[in-house]
């Protein structure tokens, strides 16, 4: 009884340990992990030219545990701006695998000083100002999301 009873336990933290791992590569999660770290954020995705245009403008908040993730088709070098943007934010930029190359902390709501992202970006996660510094989110860093293919990706899903 003892060993049926450990092997179905077994089984059940084999499955929640699945379904945990399945449940944070979903489309609406993004997860990052780095050298002393790692955060899972609730993502809304701006992957085409309309939705990334507007990004988060006109938002008054931004839950601690969300952001906007922006996916580009190819590396391509991102501008972004602050215009009609109600909260600072943080700008994670992203190559191809999903390695951070460049933070831009504290970006100021309304302002229309253009903030570059460099060279070879392809994701951008925007979450809220000042939080990437706190956490500890620097370059290097790796994200996690099923839109990073897995033959490319630094970190992928079924890794």
């Amino acid at each position: 009884m003892a060993r049926a009873v450990t092997t179905a336990l077994a089984l059940l933290l084999a499955l929640s340990s699945a379904a945990r791992a399945e449940r944070s590569c979903a489309p609406d999660r993004l997860d990052l992990r780095w050298s002393g770290g790692g955060e899972s954020f609730a993502v809304e995705l701006a992957d085409d030219p309309e939705e990334r245009a507007l990004g988060l403008m006109f938002r008054e908040s931004l839950d601690p545990a969300a952001g906007m993730l922006f996916i580009y088709e190819s590396p391509r070098r991102a501008m972004f701006w602050m215009k009609n943007t109600l909260i600072p934010l943080d700008m994670i930029f992203a190559d191809a695998s999903g390695t951070v190359t460049r933070v831009h902390s504290n970006a100021v709501p309304g302002d229309l000083t253009s903030i570059d992202g460099g060279e070879g970006v392809v994701y951008v996660l925007e979450i809220n100002g000042g939080l990437a510094e706190r956490l500890g989110i620097a370059p290097g860093a790796e994200f996690r999301h099923p839109a990073i293919p897995a033959d490319s990706a630094a970190w992928p899903c079924d890794g």
